[in-house]
């Protein structure tokens, strides 16, 4: 915080969006939108941007590519809107650069795992309320978390009601593991599927004997009613 503060005493000669203010120090350019009632990223953000923050604002959504023209990009601060969708592609073409991702105190229940495990940044997702879920516990184990924060991650919602309420890592840490009850539905259908193509296949072969079965009577019983070649000689 400090250091944007910093930052803001040596303006920009250079265009800046509205209801922001653009500094640099020692070369690094920043776009200051804290608490600016911005209800989206604004489209006009200066390519060679090194921080941005946009944190304290009405922001509900990251769409994909929103950070994609900004290839110096290193720190983004989203903290404190009202982030509720996050798409895969949110941050498509930064993610190589980025150092930081602040996205805490957001209302974030679920997230695509790869929108952030493309990541090397370091981040922040405390506060928010997560629906506890493979794909989070996915981002836990190996997406770089702040230390400071990760306890910070709690369950909201969950599968079981006893984890409701309690910080993730300490779910975890107990020995749940919500990938392995996706992997067991996943098998559960599997195996009602494959149950139900047996089914089929069982079903036809024994319709298709026992039309066989019916063709073949009746044919028999065709041949039956024919006069023999002795009777047709006498």
């Amino acid at each position: 915080q400090a250091f944007f503060c910093l930052l803001l005493c040596i303006p920009w000669g250079s265009s800046c969006p509205p209801s922001c203010q653009c500094t640099e120090r020692a070369g690094a350019k920043a776009v200051l939108c804290s608490s600016q009632h911005l209800e989206e990223i604004p489209k006009d953000i200066p390519r060679d941007v090194v921080f941005l923050k946009l944190d304290a604002n009405s922001i509900t959504r990251i769409p994909s590519n929103a950070f994609r023209h900004l290839s110096h990009l290193e720190e983004i601060d989203l903290s404190r809107n009202a982030i509720e969708k996050i798409d895969r592609a949110a941050f498509k073409g930064v993610a190589a650069g980025l150092r930081t991702l602040d996205l805490s105190s957001n209302r974030i229940r679920s997230i695509p795992k790869e929108a952030l495990l493309a990541l090397n940044a370091k981040l922040r997702l405390a506060n928010n309320p997560w629906h506890c879920e493979c794909a989070l516990q996915e981002v836990l184990w190996e997406a770089r978390l702040d230390p400071d924060s990760v306890q910070d991650i709690t369950c909201h919602t969950a599968p079981r009601e006893e984890y409701v309420g309690k910080p993730l890592l300490q779910v975890l840490d107990a020995g749940a593991n919500f990938c392995s009850v996706r992997q067991r539905t996943m098998d559960v259908a599997m195996f009602v599927t494959m149950f139900g193509w047996f089914a089929m296949v069982i079903v036809y072969v024994i319709c298709y004997v026992r039309h066989n079965r019916e063709g073949a009577c009746k044919h028999g019983g065709y041949l039956r009613s024919l006069p023999s070649t002795q009777a047709h000689a006498e």
